[in-house]
């Protein structure tokens, strides 16, 4: 990883020298972005299940929806990419017949009652169309995902580094509800609203993790809170029905806090040499991975959660 002490702002898909106040802007429009998606996981999907099922989620997604966009005419820079080639169709297809049979593996066992067999059909099909994908990225004269990314080493240690620390921490906003209501007693609308400091302090710690990755380097930052997020995540295990509510929040807000600074450090880290030119690839790819890392994180934790309940039993 890259030692030099860059600020995670220099990630941003801006142009040339944009001003201080612009990144500034476009800072908290992702922590904005960081606080009402726990806020959609947690109000929508756990404290107002009532409403979300009588209304749906559209009606509550929409407002929000709104205000992200015309944030994004106002404050976001209109940066284009001149060169933009054809788009890469085969590709396109290639790499969504790969996801949807990967997600179908890691998901359908629990979710749908897929066959052992059918999910080892899958597995194989989702990484022919990954190789098939890599060949054809090689012949293509403007692939939607580039090889040439891979060339960029903050890129190429970021991208698994994102994915495979996205497994623990992604499983967290399904787990720690789950802790709450069977282990605590909670009711759904409580759950719910136990995660607010969860969302408050993650886009409470942005501005932080600039100053300290100003100030002591991707390297020693990402050390230490990988660290403090492994104890926080820890943790719960030591959570009980006579812990203090006040100590529980604190908790929790500590745990928002290193989470959120580790997605920042790490996001920024990924993103921060990519030019112009590859911009807009390389988030596409970025925000691929993710997702793939989301669903790793609840299958995962699903499997662990099943394995150790029939121990325990």
């Amino acid at each position: 990883m890259s030692t030099t002490p860059t600020p995670p702002d220099s990630a941003v898909n801006a142009p040339a020298g944009p001003s201080a106040r612009s990144l500034t802007v476009m800072l908290w429009l992702v922590a904005t972005g960081f606080f009402m998606q726990t806020l959609d996981s947690t109000i929508v999907s756990t404290a107002l299940p009532a409403m979300a099922t009588s209304l749906g989620e559209l009606p509550l997604r929409m407002p929000v929806g709104i205000v992200g966009c015309i944030a994004t005419f106002i404050f976001m820079p209109d940066s284009r990419n001149e060169r933009t080639g054809k788009f890469d169709m085969k590709g396109y297809l290639l790499l969504i017949v790969g996801m949807v049979a990967i997600s179908f593996a890691l998901d359908g066992r629990t979710e749908f009652g897929i066959q052992h067999a059918t999910v080892l059909v899958l597995l194989i099909l989702s990484l022919a169309c990954f190789v098939a994908y890599g060949l054809h990225a090689v012949r293509a004269p403007a692939p939607i995902f580039p090889l040439d990314l891979f060339k960029i080493h903050t890129f190429s240690v970021g991208l698994p580094g994102n994915l495979f620390a996205r497994i623990g921490s992604g499983s967290m906003p399904y787990l720690i509800p789950l802790l709450l209501q069977v282990s605590l007693g909670y009711s759904a609308f409580e759950a719910g609203l136990m995660m607010l400091p969860v969302a408050a302090a993650g886009m409470a710690s942005k501005r932080l993790v600039t100053k300290l990755i100003v100030k002591y380097s991707y390297r020693s930052v990402l050390i230490v809170n990988t660290v403090l997020v492994g104890l926080t995540m820890a943790s719960f295990a030591l959570t009980s029905t006579s812990q203090p509510l006040w100590l529980r929040l604190v908790q929790l807000a500590l745990f928002g806090a290193v989470n959120s600074m580790q997605f920042t450090a790490m996001n920024t880290l990924t993103l921060k040499d990519l030019g112009t030119g590859g911009a807009s690839s390389g988030n596409s790819l970025f925000s691929l991975v993710q997702m793939l890392s989301m669903s790793l994180g609840m299958t995962v934790a699903g499997a662990l959660l099943v394995t150790f309940t029939g121990l325990l039993q």
